[in-house]
């Protein structure tokens, strides 16, 4: 059973079962969600512009929780709908910046709706590309490598069966690197994401940063180094 914070990492494990769909409402039950970020990611803000989406494209973005950076899309004019398994998370998102959320039933989710932003109140792995229609983007800030290494291929694999085939992936990694890392490595696309999008997709590596972080659920953590990682990934079939 994973913990409520990556180590290292402060982002949020990734229901996969029913025993981690337990454990990820009980976070939030708890309010153990140090993962949450105060303000939008800075790389989101810095590096989006190069997937050149016009205003009034369709972003999703899954396992949202109650993050800010769907705020930010959102005034730049883009339609946002999230997938987020815990309703205490989806309650607070919208509640916390008085939005006044309109509720509806589609499929097994309820989707809450405000103005440009909808967040699907479900498992993720339930969605059938049904519940939200078109999408020109997915952006993934922390999904994929929140997850067991076994389940990230469960998670890539269900994305391509429920995007349409034109859809493009704006995905930010944060890797605790291995001690023998060279710095050519490093500044190469790693090579997990190579054999998990390099089927269906053109990847483009669009920056690489060190930086230190600690573990905001160890008061006396020291910060640890990672590699933070931008990656804009373009359909072969587009």
């Amino acid at each position: 059973m994973q913990d409520c914070l990556e180590p290292a990492l402060a982002i949020a494990p990734v229901p996969v079962s029913g025993e981690d769909n337990a454990l990820w409402l009980q976070c939030w039950r708890d309010r153990a969600t140090g993962f949450h970020q105060a303000a939008p990611n800075p790389l989101l803000l810095r590096f989006w512009p190069g997937l050149g989406l016009a205003a009034g494209s369709r972003i999703f973005v899954p396992l949202c929780g109650k993050s800010l950076d769907m705020l930010w899309l959102a005034g730049q004019g883009y339609e946002v709908i999230g997938v987020e398994l815990s309703p205490i998370a989806v309650r607070a998102f919208f509640k916390e910046h008085q939005l006044q959320p309109v509720r509806s039933q589609v499929g097994p989710f309820t989707l809450w709706r405000a103005g440009r932003i909808g967040i699907l109140c479900g498992d993720y792995f339930a969605l059938t590309g049904a519940e939200f229609g078109w999408i020109d983007a997915v952006y993934d800030r922390a999904a994929l490598t929140a997850l067991p290494e076994a389940m990230r291929r469960r998670y890539v694999a269900h994305l391509k069966a429920i995007l349409p085939v034109a859809s493009k992936v704006f995905l930010l990694t944060t890797e605790v690197p291995e001690a023998d890392l060279t710095p050519v490595r490093m500044l190469a696309a790693d090579a997990e994401i190579v054999t998990l999008y390099a089927e269906a997709f053109e990847i483009e590596l669009a920056h690489v940063e060190q930086a230190f972080e600690a573990d905001p659920a160890d008061r006396d953590g020291l910060p640890e180094p990672v590699v933070r990682k931008v990656y804009r990934l373009t359909p072969k079939s587009a």
